[in-house]
């Protein structure tokens, strides 16, 4: 099969695509032919070692996972000895490293099944940036009917998500993106749009019950402003900061930040969660959350994927198709 490498540290272009044996499933795992693998912004921090902290986990040197990709989407192609929960042919998602591949092993208590009304590419585009966007709003925002929340980058990967996911609890949602996109925000269902080029959030709408922060450029002071005098602040990810640690200087600041005041700041990273995907196949399945995809690359162009959104160019979610 064919399947992208990662032999070292570096640039996205690194990456080689080649020839390597299927694998063959354990007793608790499925093998999946892989029909799309979405592409996210921690792709590129794991292939480039930057930040370095990312590395320490990974292999300080070399990269022990050579095989690069974690959202995947596909069908079932064989099932281990003890699964009984799907057979070959099921279509399932779900989060599982080497997914820029044709084909991948995955536990199958790791994957659901796929909405029949999702395709692939929608599907694939799912497991790291709506659980981030599920989890940010509901275990660390608290997010309730009636609240003001405000989507700082709401045009993102995890932005569009979590505009579809805060109005699936009826909260008023504002969400904050450039001029190209403030249609796509409306269309996602936001009851309002800040043009940031234009306006700012700090004066526009505020105060709010509850900002989730994608972008996080402005400063700890001008989010609080923005607050209610008991609302909450969700970070996630952030500019690049230095080479050493990267996006978690920005969590410290928030965790020193949140010792003073009423206000709530908090930053969080996803967990893998096989009932919090369920709970998105189930929002996709009734029409309460539609993935959007940018553009697709054929799996020969892995690199080029994972450079364009490594750049931050990317509206939406990228997706490679085997």
């Amino acid at each position: 099969m064919k399947a992208v490498v990662q032999p070292a540290y570096g640039p996205p272009d690194v990456l080689e695509l080649r020839d390597v044996p299927t694998p063959v499933p354990g007793d608790d795992e499925v093998l999946i032919r892989v029909r799309a693998a979405g592409v996210n912004p921690q792709d590129w921090h794991l292939i480039t070692g930057v930040p370095y902290i990312a590395r320490l986990g990974g292999g300080l040197f070399t990269p022990k996972q050579q095989h690069p990709g974690t959202d995947v989407a596909g069908d079932v192609a064989a099932v281990g000895a003890n699964v009984t929960t799907f057979q070959p042919g099921d279509a399932v998602f779900g989060m599982r490293r080497g997914a820029f591949a044709e084909y991948l092993c995955a536990r199958a208590d790791r994957v659901v099944a796929k909405p029949a009304n999702v395709t692939y590419e929608q599907a694939a585009a799912v497991p790291v940036a709506a659980l981030t966007a599920l989890q940010a709003l509901r275990d660390k925002g608290g997010i309730q009917a009636g609240q003001r929340v405000l989507i700082n980058g709401a045009s993102g990967g995890v932005g569009t998500f979590a505009v579809q996911i805060a109005k699936s609890f009826d909260a008023e949602v504002t969400g904050v993106c450039s001029t190209r996109n403030v249609a796509a925000a409306r269309s996602l269902g936001a009851d309002h749009v800040i043009d940031y080029t234009r306006e700012d959030f700090v004066g526009v709408g505020a105060p709010y019950d509850l900002i989730l922060d994608i972008v996080g450029t402005r400063s700890i002071r001008d989010r609080r402003r923005a607050l209610t005098p008991h609302g909450t602040l969700v970070i996630v990810g952030g500019p690049m900061g230095n080479r050493f640690i990267g996006p978690l200087g920005g969590l410290v600041t928030v965790t020193v930040a949140s010792r003073l005041g009423s206000q709530r700041l908090v930053g969080m990273l996803a967990k893998n969660n096989v009932d919090d995907l369920r709970l998105l196949a189930s929002l996709m399945a009734t029409g309460k959350v539609t993935p959007l995809i940018e553009r697709t690359y054929p799996l020969s162009e892995a690199s080029e994927a994972v450079a364009y959104v490594g750049a931050k160019h990317a509206q939406a979610k990228i997706v490679i198709v085997p």
